[in-house]
């Protein structure tokens, strides 16, 4: 296994790992193909040489920003005086990359599941990238863990998008709570937090609605729904989750930017990492923002979407083995 030793594992990986290493292949392939084109031209380690990796960083999506702080760290990493060619840069890369998303502190990627009584989840995020099925993999996700799962249509601007949830409802077979027509998504969220609390519920995922045109009224919206759910539940909802479409890539960003200026963004999912060659986006986002990554998507199936994992990550990133 390439860099195997490198994260203290053997080449006998577990099922999430492979997923994580066949999903990203597409930004393995670009990537990793770059950078080694990048480290083989050089003999020795100069300032041409921190350029080029530059502009490989950025092609990544990692950003401007936080590829210009990654490449001075990287510059002024002692360990870089001890390389005698520039391909031996390829593990402090790694390191750095650990660096970068971790910032010295323990970052905890896991839902924050009440251990008693009801947790309630809010999802926002701009339309079309894959919110409402993110609830749904997410509601299967926690039935399979015994869970016992609410959903709230509460995006009742878009009539598709009350009717997607209620199909996906039945396709993973859990309950859900739906006021069809221009209704106030308040209300239905109120209606959902009653249910939840009668029926004894361990878990309630709300929708909201996607529009980011205007910010006052979006912040509005979020505003009530979030005073609604604190005056039922003290200390709700636990996690406020921003989907963001990983193949939008610095698009992704700035709608980062924007739901985090209107709402307490607790974490971030990004479905479709698996389709796109430009996964930088991840250390991106937790560089930038600061937002721990919680869950991503790697595949199509109910079942592909994985808790985000930073060694699986970044193993899925260079680990060459399945290409071979």
């Amino acid at each position: 296994m390439a860099f195997g030793w490198l994260f203290g594992r053997n080449k006998k990986k577990d099922e999430k790992a492979k997923k994580y290493q066949l999903g990203m292949k597409k930004t393995r392939t670009g990537f990793l193909g770059k950078l080694k084109a990048v480290l083989s031209g050089y003999s020795q380690i100069t300032e041409d040489l921190f350029d080029d990796l530059t502009d490989v960083f950025i092609m990544a999506d990692i950003g401007v920003e936080t590829t210009l702080n990654f490449i001075d760290a990287l510059r002024d990493d002692p360990r870089v005086e001890e390389c005698e060619s520039a391909e031996e840069l390829q593990p402090i890369i790694v390191d750095k990359m650990f660096d970068l998303y971790l910032k010295g502190e323990i970052v905890n990627n896991n839902l924050n599941i009440q251990k008693d009584g009801l947790s309630v989840f809010l999802f926002v995020g701009v339309n079309g990238v894959g919110k409402t099925t993110t609830i749904a993999k997410i509601a299967h996700r926690l039935k399979n863990e015994g869970k016992k799962v609410l959903l709230a249509a509460g995006d009742t601007f878009r009539a598709g998008a009350v009717d997607q949830l209620e199909e996906w409802a039945k396709r993973v077979n859990v309950d859900i709570v739906i006021k069809k027509g221009a209704t106030d998504p308040s209300s239905v969220i109120f209606d959902a937090v009653k249910r939840a609390k009668e029926g004894n519920y361990d878990v309630l995922l709300c929708d909201t609605a996607g529009r980011l045109q205007n910010k006052a009224g979006l912040m509005a919206e979020l505003a009530k729904m979030n005073k609604v759910i604190e005056r039922e539940i003290p200390g709700a909802p636990h996690e406020t989750l921003l989907v963001i479409d990983a193949t939008t890539g610095q698009n992704g960003l700035s709608q980062a930017e924007a739901f985090n200026e209107v709402t307490n963004v607790t974490g971030v999912i990004l479905t479709k990492l698996d389709g796109t060659s430009k996964g930088g986006i991840v250390l991106a986002i937790r560089d930038k923002y600061n937002l721990p990554i919680k869950m991503v998507g790697l595949g199509e199936k109910l079942d592909d979407l994985e808790y985000f994992d930073l060694e699986d990550y970044i193993m899925g990133l260079f680990d060459e083995e399945e290409d071979e």
